[in-house]
């Protein structure tokens, strides 16, 4: 690195944002995911003693992915090699395959590569990094938001160890805030800046386990508030709202926050309250809140609360969840306000959440074997081992009904769905007695 890399190294580090300076060095400075990186867990030993094998970081954004990752850089004695698969192309991949045989061969030393958003990648450019994660010549550290098992590809998957990372805990946001106005190294200590307790409750609380959300906040926030009369840059609670782009409504720390909001925004709708399930509604959107959270909620809720009393309601949540996408705000409203009310005013059972349930149990509780006669018939040696033998083909019978038993032996009794008397479910109900009295 000659001096006007290092000059220029050096003041993108001094103007970068807030959340990146303040990323931990070491891993004694990672604050939460201590499931994963607490003293003795596995990666913490890994890191510790310099022996990672391939890894796949998974979580949702500002959770500290990148954070390990840098930690990794910070300790190990590997080359450390990074690209973004947003922007990264096969040249890049050449490139740092290159230099990691050459790095390999001359020197005896491995090669960390770190790919953010590596679900980002096609198909092929994963299968090009295959082999030399395979033969060593590569240890892969790969960062997603998406879950791993669907974008990643198996060959790789099988190859790392995945670790998902869940949404810091608002105590975690809280120690890192408190972090960011008072270091005078990497913060903003040099402010003079002080944050109010329901300001910092706030941020933490909606910044819903993303520590990036919080930082980002906390700096717009003391670069852009005035000093007050005792020279002191106040980070007050319509500071704060402001600086997250999400409005306060009558919040306070003793409770009244977007999760009590959420969660009567829920029970109105299972409670058949349009009135009360579309004010929350419209509340939640005044706050800020995201209309894809929203949506999956009205979602949820057409599934466990409503079900198969109107099968209906879930057609609507989820069309509205796909054309709020599309359409975004303002107009995302109306469509959530019809879904909202059309689950609200729906008849309701919980009979299909309660059979999933109950048949969970007796998975857990007994060790039940597939009857033969239901078994797979379609392979070569399948008749020589009874599979399949004794079948009853349905539509062979009148009524389009067969009595063989579908269950497991050591379960055949065991009733899991209990259709309600409510709306088409009462429909299911006569027809399922009717089906046990022929």
């Amino acid at each position: 690195m000659d001096l006007f890399d290092y000059m220029r190294q050096n003041t993108m580090e001094k103007e970068a944002p807030l959340a990146s300076r303040l990323r931990p060095r070491t891993l004694e400075e990672v604050v939460g995911q201590q499931e994963i990186i607490g003293e003795g867990k596995l990666l913490y030993r890994a890191i510790k003693a310099d022996k990672l094998g391939s890894l796949i970081f998974y979580g949702p954004p500002g959770t500290g992915k990148t954070t390990l990752a840098k930690v990794i850089a910070n300790t190990t004695s590997a080359d450390f090699k990074q690209i973004n698969a947003t922007v990264a192309g096969k040249k890049d991949m050449e490139d740092v395959v290159k230099a990691a045989k050459d790095s390999l061969g001359m020197y005896g030393k491995k090669t960390i590569l770190f790919v953010d958003e590596i679900h980002r990648f096609n198909k092929g450019q994963q299968d090009y990094l295959l082999p030399f994660v395979e033969d060593g010549t590569l240890i892969l550290i790969g960062a997603t938001t998406e879950n791993p098992y669907f974008e990643v590809n198996s060959a790789l998957i099988s190859r790392s160890v995945v670790f998902e990372l869940k949404p810091l805990s608002k105590e975690d946001i809280c120690t890192l805030i408190d972090r960011a106005i008072n270091d005078k190294e990497r913060g903003m200590g040099n402010y003079n800046a002080v944050i109010d307790g329901d300001a910092k409750d706030f941020l933490a609380d909606v910044a819903d386990g993303d520590a990036r959300a919080a930082l980002n906040a906390v700096e717009l926030g003391i670069l852009t508030t005035e000093r007050s009369g005792d020279g002191k840059i106040h980070l007050t609670l319509e500071v704060a709202s402001e600086c997250i782009q999400k409005r306060a409504v009558r919040y306070d720390k003793t409770g009244d926050n977007h999760y009590d909001t959420i969660s009567a925004f829920i029970k109105s709708m299972r409670g058949s309250d349009p009135d009360a399930a579309v004010y929350y509604l419209a509340r939640m959107l005044y706050a800020g809140e995201s209309v894809t959270f929203i949506a999956r909620r009205i979602m949820i809720c057409a599934s466990e609360d409503v079900g198969n009393a109107d099968p209906q309601a879930l057609q609507v949540a989820v069309a509205a969840a796909q054309a709020v996408e599309r359409v975004g705000m303002p107009e995302a409203q109306i469509i959530l306000s019809q879904a909202v009310l059309y689950v609200a005013t729906a008849p309701k059972s919980n009979a299909a959440c309660n059979a999933v349930f109950s048949a969970a149990e007796a998975v857990k509780n007994f060790k039940a074997t597939v009857p033969v006669h239901l078994q797979d018939s379609h392979y070569k040696g399948a008749a020589k081992l009874g599979h399949g033998v004794g079948y009853e083909y349905a539509h062979d019978f009148p009524k389009h009904f067969s009595r063989q038993q579908y269950l497991p032996d050591e379960i055949k009794d065991q009733v899991f769905y209990h259709p309600s008397e409510n709306g088409y479910e009462k429909q299911i109900r006569e027809y399922m007695r009717w089906l046990r009295e022929e």
